[in-house]
């Protein structure tokens, strides 16, 4: 078969870090192997460049178009997508899949989708593939919520979780004519490198763990040493939580090391906790790389914020697992959630813990209950209907403690007490000492859109225009599981 898979723009990105962030769609790099294995012909287009969709359906001519949909803000442009896809091709067959659409497939269920993948795609994918090839029944195909003459049904589950060495290493050659586009903070062009999927821990903001049950699947050592040694100097490990098996990733170090692989600069996603569990392995893993960076998911700058997370981790544990990772030449970013219950004490708390420690490489999202979490169900009666897009972790939800402007004025404070603020401690000029001289545009342009969040005019006027206009709530959970975690 001809298969097309689509990455769509994210739309709405005004706020936040994502000018410093643009990765290549891994998932589809794995599901466009798996179905080559199959023999199917497979094209990928990340429209987050040009060309347009259409111009893809007409070089592609495919029966089988899968689009994926990573965040819950993504929801209204993968329908707006498929709809374009439908006036295109209407005989084509239109799957979407990836995680918002595993953890709270609901509003994915339109006309202009035939069905959605609730489960790891690699597997699923190539599937439904062969049955509409050879005609087989579709109800037959797990992890598919399959939109019928008598609505939307839920397909058997898979027997068993999908084991990652079943699936080939990704098709980077897919993407590889926007090689050059995919940056991560000051390093470009980046490659994401997964070696394990899921997460243990039982955070209430974080859909992972709900989606995996709280299980973490792993990559073979052979595997993840050839997906490394094979791909480019700067990579970002995409794994939930790296270092997560101590003995497996010092086996990982070693292996690593023997094949003779040393990158310019690698990011990984932890623990502080766990660095603290960790010394060994972080002296292991530290000569890897000229540069290794750590981003840490901090939350909040007291325990009482982090127990109101469900973080199982105290702020102890934050400033030894920082001085820790300092103390062996790794670099520290991070984020904290900022609460919009807080008072203003709450905002000051915040702003002494990151100067004290020297936290100024973290970034400030507002704590957004996230479609397919407990933490959703709980607060979805607080908020109104309104558009998807909202939920970038930048924008308000329900009305604040402190109201919407003052909350503002203390969030774009925040924003300004960072390194990004290139009116603060860290300059324009100091930025573009750290980049080769043909990345001074990018950087230069990345500054000037991250600017905006210093200002809380540009947040309100944000909120003015895409603030619910009904009472009415996001979601009736009274339908029964339609609504719920898939």
């Amino acid at each position: 078969m001809n298969i097309l898979l689509l990455r769509p723009h994210p739309g709405n990105d005004r706020f936040g870090l994502g000018p410093f962030f643009r990765v290549e769609p891994l998932g589809l790099e794995y599901i466009g192997a798996a179905l080559r294995s199959a023999g199917h012909a497979v094209t990928a287009a990340d429209l987050r460049f040009r060309p347009s969709a259409a111009t893809w359906i007409r070089r592609a001519r495919p029966q089988l178009v899968c689009i994926s949909c990573l965040h819950a803000l993504e929801y209204e442009r993968v329908v707006e997508l498929a709809r374009e896809i439908r006036r295109a091709s209407p005989e084509a067959f239109v799957l979407a899949g990836g995680h918002a659409a595993a953890a709270f497939p609901a509003p994915l269920e339109v006309p202009e989708i035939d069905a959605l993948c609730l489960d790891d795609g690699e597997e699923i994918v190539p599937l439904l593939a062969a049955a509409l090839e050879k005609g087989r029944p579709l109800g037959d195909v797990p992890g598919l919520r399959l939109r019928t003459g008598d609505g939307w049904v839920n397909t058997p589950a898979l027997e068993r979780q999908t084991c990652l060495d079943l699936v080939p290493l990704p098709a980077r050659d897919l993407v590889d004519r926007h090689r050059s586009g995919y940056h991560c903070l000051l390093f470009k062009p980046v490659w994401l490198v997964e070696t394990a999927r899921g997460c243990p821990h039982r955070c209430s903001f974080c859909s992972v763990w709900q989606l995996y049950g709280r299980s973490c699947r792993e990559r073979s050592i052979a595997a993840v040493v050839e997906d490394f040694a094979t791909a480019g100097d700067s990579i970002f490990v995409a794994d939930d939580l790296f270092w997560h098996n101590p003995a497996r990733s010092l086996e990982l170090a070693e292996a690593l090391k023997k094949r003779g692989v040393f990158k310019r600069w690698i990011l990984v996603q932890t623990r502080t906790d766990l660095i603290c569990r960790s010394a060994d392995l972080m002296a292991a893993w530290r000569p890897l790389a000229k540069d290794f960076d750590i981003f840490l998911g901090l939350e909040a700058a007291t325990d009482k914020g982090l127990a109101g997370l469900t973080k199982d981790s105290g702020v102890a544990e934050s400033v030894e697992g920082v001085r820790l990772a300092r103390e062996l030449r790794y670099g520290i970013n991070g984020n904290f959630l900022i609460d919009p219950d807080w008072d203003e004490d709450d905002f000051r708390d915040l702003w002494e813990f990151v100067a004290r420690y020297g936290l100024q490489r973290a970034g400030f999202t507002v704590l957004t209950p996230l479609p397919g979490t407990d933490f959703f169900r709980e607060m979805a009666p607080r908020i109104a209907r309104q558009p998807w897009s909202n939920f970038d972790m930048h924008h308000l939800l329900w009305e604040p403690r402190v109201g919407a402007r003052r909350f503002f004025e203390l969030y774009a404070e925040t924003w300004r007490r960072s390194i990004l603020n290139t009116s603060g401690e860290k300059s324009l000029v100091d930025w573009m000492k750290q980049v080769r001289p043909s990345q001074i545009p990018y950087i230069a342009r990345v500054l000037w859109r991250t600017q905006r969040m210093m200002k809380p005019d540009a947040y309100l006027r944000e909120y003015e225009k895409s603030r619910p206009r009904t009472t009415e709530p996001l979601v009736d959970f009274g339908t029964g599981a339609r609504h719920g975690a898939a």
